[in-house]
């Protein structure tokens, strides 16, 4: 049975308190014990053929899928009406009917959303949310299950299996903050991750992690772009040789911006993979080897309205979230030459990674300006209020007053004469609670929906 937010927040923070006073090799068999126990959660004798299951869908014609998933809507929304008080009172359930919902929506009204069904064996999930605005909601181990297998069918389109050990640079907690000195990474055994730390990447730092990679010669790198852009920084400007080829890099929970996947395709001889996904699983899209993000038709069911991800989660009768606005920015994209059924979309980031300007034009992909700034090491753009915004870098090797003004002069060109453009100097970027590196921080820049 999942501990109420309160109860399960104070239990966390409990636990991390005995955590980082545990000598260090206790931490590495805590780490592996909770490896153990999220593998136990995730996989089991049916697994396996889960994910056969999943992969024979690549082969169905698109109608055949999008028939599938629209029979599986169709179910999900009749169980959704006779078990969600929330969504009784809505009955009956047509998609194209229903409002969309909102994230303070679902905070309001999580009790009457989850469902009245046998209540044994739930899970309890969060997300961290971009501000640090968290959700708290319950999903079963099937959903669960079949979450896992819609991952690793993206990561078999690429080579990668359960077997191969994987840098791990999401963490920002497992290794204490005020530990100077390596190791700043754990070991998780039966996850076969080595979690790097990515609140200790700092100059200083960064030679242990590359000699952490040389020992192990950790052939899949997964993680944060922003952490793995940065290590790859480091890689090339120091002409450091690893020792080996990395064979696998894949991003996931921050937008990919152009030039950091750039840096690490430089870096590692190996073009990254994104994969789109949220704890939510109202909406899942895998990186293909020709490049193209392509939306998992047979998972969720996902809409694109007003250029914002709207998703359903089909797997969780537990906690039904339909038509749940993830925030996230996207567009259709052109079909895949790769011959996988569905539609395929590109990913822009949130509402809030946008520049708006004073004649109401929201601008995005601002990444470009930082393309060929090869001596910056990282920036965000950061608006307080319409007709300014302030570049914040942490300026590399080589960082000079002509490079900062081409960089300049190319973002003058976009925001126009009418936004005033600062720079502002730092060590290093902020990252947001959930440890993410948000590349633009706009206060404003959802007001053109109020105008």
């Amino acid at each position: 049975m999942a501990l109420p937010a309160g109860a399960a927040r104070v239990d966390r923070m409990n636990r991390d308190a005995v955590y980082r006073r545990l000598p260090r090799p206790l931490q590495h068999a805590a780490v592996s014990a909770a490896g153990l126990e999220s593998r136990l959660r995730r996989y089991d004798r049916s697994f396996e053929r889960l994910v056969h299951e999943l992969r024979d869908r690549e082969t169905w014609s698109h109608d055949r899928l999008r028939a599938f998933r629209d029979e599986r809507l169709r179910a999900f929304l009749t169980r959704a009406a006779e078990t969600s008080p929330y969504y009784r009172e809505l009955a009956p359930l047509e998609i194209d009917s229903l409002p969309v919902l909102e994230k303070d929506d679902v905070r309001r009204n999580a009790a009457r959303i989850r469902g009245e069904g046998d209540r044994r064996g739930l899970i309890a999930q969060r997300t961290s949310g971009t501000t640090g605005q968290g959700l708290n909601f319950v999903t079963t181990r099937a959903a669960l299950r079949e979450q896992w297998a819609v991952w690793w069918r993206y990561l078999a389109w690429h080579g990668v299996s359960r077997d191969t050990w994987c840098g791990y640079f999401f963490e920002k907690t497992l290794v204490p903050r005020e530990q100077a000195k390596p190791p700043f990474w754990r070991y998780n055994v039966p996850a076969r991750q080595v979690m790097f730390s990515t609140q200790h990447m700092s100059e200083a730092n960064l030679p242990a992690y590359v000699a952490e990679l040389r020992r192990r010669r950790l052939r899949w790198l997964h993680g944060y772009p922003s952490a793995l852009a940065l290590l790859a920084e480091h890689v090339s400007r120091g002409d450091v040789d690893l020792g080996y080829q990395v064979e696998h890099v894949t991003l996931a929970s921050e937008n990919v911006l152009d030039h950091q996947r750039d840096t690490i395709a430089r870096a590692f001889g190996v073009r990254p993979r994104q994969h789109y996904a949220m704890t939510e699983a109202v909406a899942n899209a895998s990186e293909c080897e020709r490049g193209s993000l392509h939306v998992d038709e047979d998972f969720a069911f996902v809409e694109l309205v007003e250029d914002r991800i709207v998703g359903t989660n089909l797997s969780n009768p537990a906690f039904p979230m339909i038509r749940y606005a993830t925030n996230d920015v996207a567009v259709a994209a052109e079909p895949c030459s790769c011959g996988r059924p569905g539609r395929t979309i590109r990913v822009d980031g949130r509402e809030e990674d946008y520049v708006l300007l004073p004649d109401g034009t929201r601008l995005g992909r601002l990444d470009h300006v930082f393309k060929d700034a090869v001596t910056v090491r990282e920036a965000q753009i950061t608006q307080r209020r319409v007709g300014e915004v302030t570049v914040n870098v942490v300026p590399g090797d080589g960082y000079s007053p002509d490079g900062e003004r081409a960089f300049l002069e190319d973002l003058r060109r976009r925001v126009g004469a009418d936004t005033t453009v600062r720079v502002e100097y730092c060590e290093r970027i902020p990252r947001d609670p959930s440890g993410k590196l948000r590349f633009v921080i706009s206060d404003v820049a959802g007001l053109e929906r109020d105008r």
